[in-house]
């Protein structure tokens, strides 16, 4: 919708909504830009508490992806008037203490009634003009790096219907709970050749990974048995717990994919999932590929290499 809205012309703005990146980049001087990213959504856990930590999570996940670093947020509130204040107040709590852990400081926001809980938060970090990683710019010969791992869409929607796991729950939880901001330290400080870099979340692996191809003019390979899945994962597709969310990005994205190896209908499936506060896919220079996957490694980041990048062809992505 807002690719048919007038264009406006500023010159300050680095980063827009032209090729559907993370979040907004904004010049403010020869040294330094604003990130802007908003996010919020219904609650996909039953806690409280870890719904707060989640949607902190997944709000700042933008300004990483980036490759900035967060400095202020506003949370942004739908509550049912007739609910008990306690539950805000624990959800309000849970995403203060990842704001705390992201060093973001929470300023304000705002309220209304809605029958449907629904919390997140508009944030601002700042980046180096000269260091925005964008979704566009990936480079054929570029290795591609994730850092979490599958199946958050499918688990939640499992757990709404009280029928997740125990150790389903706790690994989604985690993985939902950590922040991608040690990734982002790894890369910015490291100083790599990373030359486009994205978070996977609400449009699915491959959703994401079609903006990256298109935005760069280039065609991304993936290595099915090297993408890493949660517990659980598949035992939820094969149960049917599949968000609307899935088959949606299913229904727009997999014309752009060619199977070219024998892959699970699971594991197919899998890759349109809607991931919540979802890992980095970075493309990086291949030769820095090994050093970056044990820095964060070390760092106790979940690295994996998935893939590579390749001259611009049909389909745009392939799975192998």
């Amino acid at each position: 919708m807002l690719g048919k809205l007038a264009r406006q012309h500023d010159p300050n703005v680095l980063v827009g909504f032209d090729h559907a990146d993370d979040a907004g980049v904004y010049l403010i001087a020869p040294d330094q830009a604003l990130v802007q990213t908003v996010d919020f959504f219904t609650p996909v856990v039953d806690d409280p508490y870890t719904f707060g930590q989640i949607a902190a999570t997944n709000a700042l996940s933008d300004v990483y992806a980036m490759g900035g670093k967060p400095l202020t947020a506003l949370a942004l509130v739908c509550f049912p008037e007739k609910a008990e204040l306690e539950i805000l107040a624990r959800i309000l709590a849970g995403g203060l203490s990842k704001m705390i852990e992201a060093g973001c400081t929470v300023i304000g926001g705002h309220s209304i009634r809605d029958e449907e809980t629904k919390f997140g938060y508009a944030v601002t970090g700042t980046v180096h003009p000269k260091k925005v990683l964008a979704n566009k710019g990936a480079k054929p010969g570029d290795a591609l790096i994730f850092t979490k791992a599958l199946g958050t869409g499918v688990i939640s929607t499992a757990i709404k219907k009280g029928k997740a796991e125990p150790a389903w729950i706790d690994a989604a939880v985690q993985s939902m709970t950590t922040l991608n901001k040690r990734a982002a330290e790894v890369i910015v400080d490291g100083n790599y050749r990373v030359n486009a870099m994205t978070d996977v979340t609400g449009f699915g692996l491959i959703g994401h990974a079609r903006e990256m191809a298109l935005a760069s003019n280039v065609t991304l390979q993936f290595f099915s048995k090297e993408i890493p899945v949660l517990p659980g994962a598949f035992e939820c597709i094969r149960s049917g717990h599949m968000p609307g969310g899935l088959t949606a990005n299913r229904d727009f994205a997999e014309c752009v994919v060619g199977y070219d190896a024998p892959i699970s209908d699971d594991l197919k499936t899998l890759l349109f999932d809607p991931q919540t506060a979802g890992g980095l896919l970075i493309s990086i220079a291949a030769d820095e590929r090994e050093r970056l996957v044990v820095e964060l490694r070390a760092a106790g980041v979940l690295a994996r290499h998935i893939g590579n990048v390749t001259e611009s062809g049909k389909p745009l992505i392939h799975i192998y």
